[in-house]
């Protein structure tokens, strides 16, 4: 099988919050993360302010997409996330916020945060300490290591560390 190329991330974490928060209220709300199916396509297209081709991503049957969603209206989709299982990490291919949660307008704050502390709780439950791979635009390296404790593997490759994701997890999962 020929190998894709790795997509140069470039999600921003706004926030690192409790769940999510209401840029206006400040309100904080709980979220959950479900698997992304194929009734979710129809809402997130270029039409629709997406960046990515989120059908490209759930025809791949080597990747897992999930939906970042406030219960109980898990109808709305607050970010995307795509991810693969490597044989001693989790790697995460494509991150995108919804297209009302960018921006000076947005909507909700810890979108990123919230799907990347997911990444490292899928880390851990499959027994690879929380070790979460990347692949970052130059110009957010150092954001992601000041952001996520993330640390540079080479060249734009980024891995989060075990002590860095249970912080992620410990932030985001009150479990």
């Amino acid at each position: 099988m020929k190998k894709q190329p790795n997509t140069h991330l470039d999600f921003t974490v706004d926030k690192l919050t409790n769940s999510i928060q209401n840029t206006i209220s400040g309100d904080s709300f709980a979220t959950e993360v479900l698997r992304f199916t194929k009734a979710d396509l129809k809402q997130v297209t270029k039409k629709n302010g997406w960046n990515f081709d989120w059908k490209v991503e759930f025809a791949n049957n080597t990747k897992e997409v999930f939906k970042l969603t406030i219960p109980p209206n898990s109808s709305i989709i607050q970010g995307l996330l795509s991810l693969t299982l490597e044989p001693d990490h989790v790697y995460m291919h494509l991150l995108e916020n919804a297209p009302f949660n960018i921006g000076q307008n947005k909507v909700y704050e810890g979108v990123a945060g919230n799907l990347v502390a997911h990444a490292c709780k899928v880390s851990f439950q499959q027994g690879f300490d929380g070790f979460v791979g990347f692949t970052a635009k130059t110009k957010l390296i150092d954001h992601y290591q000041k952001t996520l404790g993330a640390h540079i593997l080479g060249g734009h490759r980024m891995i989060i560390p075990t002590k860095s994701a249970q912080l992620l997890i410990d932030k985001y999962f009150k479990s």
